[in-house]
């Protein structure tokens, strides 16, 4: 069986008395109950009950068809998929193990991970998009466009989760393992470089996006004899919520990916349980920050609840840019 740093057990490989990595195995006796597998597993329930209104609403509407709604629906999708790749790793890893199982779930939580990742950059290029291309971003070639990258993200997202079940993985040479079993140092580094790749181009594209939010306020303002401090407060709410999307996104998945790359096997399980758990959060926040501030959202889901948005409300379709 696996036992964790401080007796526990779960998705731990044990390497010694004091220094673990997360995994799931294939032992067959029972596994004393770890807090952070509960902790993990009530993340992804909710993570699952929060996407799945959000993917409901968006692929069940005729209304969200718009590529800015595709996206959106994208990200729900992969957050979903790891929600429910945390339950079901909790369910395999105590009351039915096995190895094959284990491979499988492992696959679909690295899958619907780098798709969740992939999508905010998606999202990311498309808001740039449609504030650099304010002219021509509703033509067909956006929409084009963005189905290119949803082909993309999860051809890729898949292709790379299906490598730990065609036997890229550490279940054979314990001593290869990452902080994460059965996957290998080797992969975990490759998804770690990938992630701060990601990051830094969804750093340069939002610095670009506060220099366009900050020019169109400043030519809308000069345009309507706006007053300097109406510009002032435009230019700060859109700065804020950039900030806070950015942020959000650096503070779940900074310290894991971090950990990836200085961790191994032999690395206290606690620290991993620690990162792991935060970047999780990003699938809970996600969202909050996407999907239900989204006026068009927002009457959908009050119509599906209680049936009290105005029908005679007019549909506004909101531009990516309405940050």
């Amino acid at each position: 069986a696996a036992i964790g740093s401080g007796g526990h057990r779960g998705w731990l490989a044990a390497t010694n008395s004091s220094s673990s990595s997360l995994g799931l195995e294939s032992a067959v006796q029972p596994l004393a109950l770890n807090p952070w597998d509960v902790v993990l597993c009530i993340s992804g329930t909710i993570i699952s009950c929060e996407n799945a209104v959000v993917v409901v609403v968006i692929f069940y509407s005729p209304a969200f068809r718009a590529p800015m709604f595709l996206l959106i629906g994208s990200l729900a999708t992969a957050d979903l998929l790891a929600g429910l790749s945390l339950m079901l790793r909790f369910a395999f890893v105590y009351f039915i193990p096995s190895e094959m199982i284990s491979l499988l779930t492992m696959g679909l939580l690295v899958t619907s991970f780098i798709a969740s990742v992939s999508s905010l950059l998606a999202i990311t290029i498309d808001r740039y998009l449609s504030l650099y291309n304010a002219l021509t971003y509703y033509s067909e070639r956006t929409v084009t466009r963005t189905y290119l990258m949803l082909i993309l993200t999860w051809g890729a997202s898949i292709c790379y989760g299906l490598l730990p079940i065609m036997g890229w993985n550490c279940l054979k040479e314990p001593s290869a393992c990452s902080i994460i079993k059965p996957l290998t140092k080797n992969h975990l580094l490759i998804l770690s470089v990938l992630f701060f790749m990601v990051f830094a181009v969804m750093l340069q594209l939002y610095m670009q996006i506060c220099r366009l939010i900050t020019h169109h306020a400043h030519q809308i303002a000069v345009q309507r004899h706006f007053l300097a401090t109406s510009h002032y407060v435009t230019t700060r709410k859109g700065l804020a919520t950039l900030a806070t999307i950015l942020g959000t996104f650096a503070l779940c998945w900074l310290p894991f990916a971090t950990y990836c790359l200085l961790g191994d096997h032999s690395s206290p399980a606690l620290y991993t349980y620690a990162t792991l758990l935060p970047a999780t959060y990003n699938s809970m926040i996600n969202p909050i920050i996407y999907a239900f501030r989204n006026q068009e959202i927002q009457r959908a889901l009050w119509t599906v609840c209680c049936g009290c948005a105005s029908s005679t409300a007019p549909f506004r379709s909101c531009s990516p840019s309405d940050v």
